[in-house]
């Protein structure tokens, strides 16, 4: 029965390779259903607090595509880290110009994954209102050909799971070689100290925050991406996300719970309120210093200041995807054939010893530089 399936698996996504549809090819309804499809998606990909929150709305409305959860809160992620390089530390470890290459970095990855998955999502939605399938329009929103065969396997049998793995090898494939690879953001940030600075550091952490009935402090769980540059580990960890996140019912209802009270804003201040904070406590020229471990976040002088993604950023314009489709090999399904290994899920004691490395090296920094400072010539 397994083998079985893998074999008509592999049957039909030879067969979507072969398949072609042109926009000349179809009805003007159809055409006019591809055009709002592309106009939604261009409104609500303006920033990733924009997105971020598109992506929930989606899933409240079909909590089926559990994809667009897992989306959404490494969405939520990606703006942290988008906030971090203009909030406490990182602005007086980085340049200017470093702050700015791996915002752009992480931003054009944010804005790619969502201008190629969100058209899935509302063609799916536009199928649902229809009552019948549309998914010959993926062609026609440029849509990989890898999905075809698993949108409409889904929308037979209703196996979430199969499809947010799909989406996950999609998304991946996606940016590889429009972001991870590409030769601009090899040479501003992967191939950079900046990168490897931040990879010491475990600074790619996804977490997922949530309140306990039993609790009142928010309790978070995730993973570390530890080789981002190599496509199939971020495959694994994207499922072993998924698995983590979908595997106690009682704590997801918490997480998605967690989400509808708090509406992304890019500042940390929205899961930790007692350690961040949205407005810069710290005296000018001083170094913030906790007086303890940032997981008590009982904080009783500055707290961490973690500003809101619009006051960091501003809105950023983006040229075209570049165009092609990354699926020429059936092989690929191997990425959805191997088991994934299972989380833990205790990363925060991790994420705060990571805190603490950056306020140690912030801290060491500005010693360093004061002392260089009052040396005599």
């Amino acid at each position: 029965m397994f083998s079985a399936k893998w074999r008509l698996l592999k049957k039909e996504l030879k067969g979507a390779m072969k398949s072609a549809s042109k926009l000349a090819d179809l009805s003007e309804n159809e055409r006019r259903m591809v055009a709002d499809i592309r106009m939604a998606t261009s409104q609500a990909n303006l920033n990733n607090v924009t997105r971020t929150q598109a992506y929930f709305a989606f899933f409240k409305k079909n909590p089926e595509i559990h994809w667009a959860l897992l989306a959404h809160l490494v969405s939520r992620n990606a703006g942290w880290n988008m906030t971090d390089l203009k909030g406490e530390y990182l602005p007086k470890l980085l340049t200017s110009k470093e702050q700015t290459d791996f915002f752009i970095f992480l931003e054009r990855g944010n804005w790619l994954i969502f201008q190629d998955a969100y058209p899935q999502l509302l063609l799916y939605e536009k199928s649902r209102q229809c009552g019948r399938p549309l998914f010959q329009l993926l062609d026609a929103l440029n849509i990989s050909k890898f999905m075809r065969p698993f949108w409409e396997r889904f929308w037979v049998n209703g196996e979430s799971e199969e499809l947010t793995e799909a989406l996950i090898i999609n998304e991946q494939h996606y940016i590889e070689r429009r972001v991870v690879h590409n030769h601009q953001y090899m040479e501003t940030v992967m191939d950079k100290i900046l990168f490897k600075f931040q990879d010491s550091l475990n600074f790619n952490h996804i977490l997922f925050p949530y309140n306990t009935s039993a609790q009142q402090k928010t309790k978070i769980i995730g993973g570390t991406v530890h080789h981002f540059s190599a496509v199939d580990e971020r495959v694994f960890l994207g499922r072993s996300l998924y698995e983590l996140l979908f595997s106690v019912n009682s704590r997801l209802e918490e997480i998605i719970q967690w989400a509808s009270e708090h509406p992304h804003s890019g500042s940390r201040k929205d899961f930790w309120p007692q350690l961040f904070n949205d407005i810069d406590e710290t005296a000018p020229g001083r170094v913030h210093e906790m007086a303890e471990s940032p997981c008590k976040r009982q904080h009783k002088g500055p707290k961490v200041y973690s500003p809101p993604l619009t006051l960091a950023w501003e809105d950023w314009s983006h040229k075209e995807a570049e165009p092609g489709d990354w699926f020429k090999h059936v092989g690929v399904l191997h990425l959805m054939k191997r088991k994934v290994n299972q989380l833990s899920g205790d990363i925060e004691p991790i994420y705060c010893k990571t805190i603490e490395e950056v306020e140690m090296a912030t801290t060491a920094k500005h010693t360093f530089s004061r002392h260089e400072k009052s040396a005599p010539d």
